[in-house]
């Protein structure tokens, strides 16, 4: 089963992500907003099943913004470095896909990760190996406090 994106409304995004983003880039350029990207991961585990939720939220600079979610679901048993590390990579494939889109219009894009810096929360355990990751991709990183895409907006999508 082909995994479908949807707007926050939950109305489905009926044709392939790449050519959706590139009308909305092409649309929010035309009427002169300044873009930036921010995509995220979340994910809840309820009953043996871990709910994800990946986002791509798009800020018009002082003008609001708007974002597409894509859900998906896993019975595999995990530790919670892996469950960490499994958002960071659904979030990663996404940016990867969408990266020369936002080249092409120059969008700057950071890929937030629902980490804590915090020593003393469990999801530090995974903090390097994500940084890592995501800044060895060569995109932009943000962790919590600051990564928003995943903690609040993906968050709320599961």
């Amino acid at each position: 089963m082909e995994q479908q994106w949807q707007r926050l409304d939950g109305s489905a995004i009926r044709r392939p992500i790449e050519d959706e983003i590139r009308s909305v880039l092409a649309r929010e350029k035309a009427n002169g907003h300044d873009l930036k990207v921010c995509i995220g991961t979340d994910s809840q585990v309820r009953a043996g099943n871990t709910a994800f939720a990946t986002v791509i939220v798009f800020l018009r600079k002082g003008k609001g913004g708007f974002m597409y979610v894509l859900s998906d679901n896993s019975r595999q048993r995990m530790s919670l470095k892996e469950r960490m590390l499994t958002e960071v990579g659904k979030s990663i494939e996404v940016a990867y896909g969408l990266c020369g889109l936002f080249t092409t219009y120059d969008v700057d894009m950071e890929v937030h990760a629902d980490i804590n810096t915090n020593p003393q929360f469990q999801s530090n355990h995974a903090l390097k190996d994500a940084m890592g990751y995501i800044m060895g991709m060569g995109f932009a990183f943000k962790a919590k406090p600051y990564a928003f895409a995943s903690s609040c907006c993906a968050d709320k999508a599961i």
